[in-house]
């Protein structure tokens, strides 16, 4: 199977946007295999309004849970036991593009963080950052967590007001490629952000 995990340094980073203009741009089907939170609406919601791509391309969540909380945490208050075995990736032609919740380390059970499924899945990540003050320790660490797993790293992308210094420093010292950078859309709307994607984003080969 070909595609990507989106995943990021921290939560409310940008990701849900970022994963909609890609899956927009590769024509891929979306997936975000664990929810929490659907109050006013869940991530795919957003990525339906944002991507362009038709319904079916949606795909729906192998849990989708009330409480907006670390995922183990609002399946227990949901009453829910998230299993492994419910969260194969799902069969599609073309490209998947997977998102995580949260970042590398939040716990999807009291046995399983969520960089324990991308290693399940083997498909490469790109790591969402911020570009402010921060990013560089968070980066670097998660790119850290990333390896130690096996994990391939398609790229990192940065999201917000343009740091030269950290969208340079970051790449350099974590030895990956910059897919760009992409930058906070007032309007964001789907026409906003597949112009704003196509001429800030490198797609990853």
């Amino acid at each position: 199977m070909s595609g990507f995990i989106v995943t990021g340094t921290d939560t409310d980073i940008g990701k849900t946007v970022f994963a909609a203009g890609l899956a927009g741009a590769l024509g891929a089907h979306y997936w975000k295999p664990v929810q929490a939170g659907v109050d006013p609406e869940g991530d795919r919601e957003r990525v339906a309004a944002l991507s362009g791509l038709p319904p079916a391309h949606i795909l729906p969540e192998a849990y989708r849970l009330t409480t907006p909380a670390s995922p183990h945490l609002a399946a227990r208050i949901d009453g829910v036991e998230i299993a492994l075995d419910r969260l194969a990736l799902p069969k599609v032609d073309g490209p998947l593009v997977v998102e995580g919740a949260g970042g590398l380390m939040v716990p999807v059970s009291d046995r399983m963080l969520m960089i324990d499924l991308f290693a399940h899945w083997g498909l490469p990540a790109i790591l969402c950052a911020r570009t402010g003050l921060g990013t560089i320790n968070h980066s670097l660490l998660s790119l850290e967590a990333l390896r130690a797993r096996a994990i391939p790293i398609a790229g990192i992308v940065f999201i917000g007001e343009p740091h030269e210094e950290n969208e340079r420093i970051v790449p350099l010292l974590g030895q990956v490629p910059s897919l760009g950078r992409l930058p906070c859309l007032d309007p964001l709307d789907a026409g906003q952000l597949r112009t704003a994607f196509a001429a800030s984003i490198r797609l990853p080969g």
